[in-house]
């Protein structure tokens, strides 16, 4: 795939089209939708395809006290894209002095002159250029003037539900993970490096990982079914996450990401870790002792066992892994 920061200022640019616009946080089954009917398309009319997306979100620069924290980081959304099978992904900084280009700007000066797009497919709720003017009737007035096609994308419903990243952020928060994951179409993960920690784990006899987190949104402070996958290792090792502030022996004024890695005794300090999250065990809670935070360790660790049991015994059935 190729990916181009700062398209408005390239000249290698993937003209002649099948296009998409939007932020894409998530890349959600909504998102996928969209991405699979323009790479079809294009393979239809024989033309590239391409992705233009914004960098930072919009909201960071027009009203950054309403910005919402973003489901994936910026190289995870490339990764995603790409995995799809995109031609290219154009990056466009959304500065100060873009947000103020109109709609019509924007449809003239960057997708007619400086792409040529053949046909542009949007969701049919996104709004684009200054004061959000840009719509799929303005879109679509344009592309009957100069030549272009233009196809808004219904929304994706699951149980009658529409997907959405609000929809997904909100799930992640509350720890609903199957509804994230039915969402996203694949196991919500995360992805971040190994630090160093207190190693109060450690000397309780659990071992862990604390993780640096690269994204901004993650689960709220609870216990969790996980899987960890590190940069040096080819497999996922089954795991237990704890996300919060440890009130029973040090409460931090942060929260704190750490990870007991079932059966693993390798020293990944420094690695990048992608943790995939499967079930909310439960919420965060102080213990009165040591001893009885040691307890609910094991009966954490028993729990995540069984979970992956029954998950082994999934797939022998239908030969299928979430992650």
């Amino acid at each position: 795939m190729l990916v181009l920061y700062d398209p408005l200022k390239q000249t290698d640019l993937p003209r002649g089209c099948v296009a998409t616009i939007g932020n894409f946080d998530g890349m959600h089954v909504g998102h996928q939708a969209i991405i699979r009917g323009v790479i079809e398309r294009a393979r239809e009319l024989q033309r590239p395809s391409a992705v233009i997306t914004f960098h930072p979100h919009p909201l960071f620069v027009v009203a950054p006290d309403r910005v919402p924290k973003q489901i994936l980081t910026l190289a995870q959304k490339e990764e995603l894209i790409a995995a799809m099978g995109i031609d290219a992904m154009l990056i466009v900084p959304f500065t100060h002095e873009f947000s103020r280009l109109s709609a019509d700007r924007f449809i003239n000066e960057f997708l007619v002159s400086a792409l040529q797009v053949v046909e542009v497919r949007i969701g049919r709720d996104f709004c684009f250029g200054a004061g959000r003017e840009g719509d799929l009737a303005r879109l679509r007035a344009a592309g009957a003037r100069h030549g272009f096609a233009v196809e808004g994308i219904q929304d994706v419903k699951i149980r009658g539900i529409r997907v959405s990243s609000s929809l997904i952020r909100d799930a992640i928060a509350k720890g609903a993970l199957r509804v994230a994951s039915r969402g996203l179409g694949r196991t919500y993960f995360i992805d971040g490096r190994v630090a160093t920690g207190r190693r109060l784990g450690r000397k309780m006899g659990f071992p862990t990982v604390n993780v640096d987190s690269a994204n901004e949104l993650y689960p709220g402070r609870g216990v969790y079914v996980t899987s960890s996958r590190f940069e040096s290792f080819s497999r996922s090792f089954e795991s237990v996450t704890n996300i919060g502030v440890r009130p029973t022996l040090w409460e931090n004024d942060s929260l704190i990401i750490e990870s007991h890695i079932l059966d693993f005794d390798s020293n990944v300090y420094g690695e990048t870790v992608r943790l995939y999250f499967h079930q909310l065990l439960r919420r965060e809670q102080q213990f009165r002792s040591a001893l009885e935070l040691t307890n609910q360790i094991r009966a954490d660790i028993d729990r995540s066992r069984r979970y992956f049991l029954r998950r082994q015994l999934r797939f022998s059935d239908t030969g299928t892994i979430e992650e």
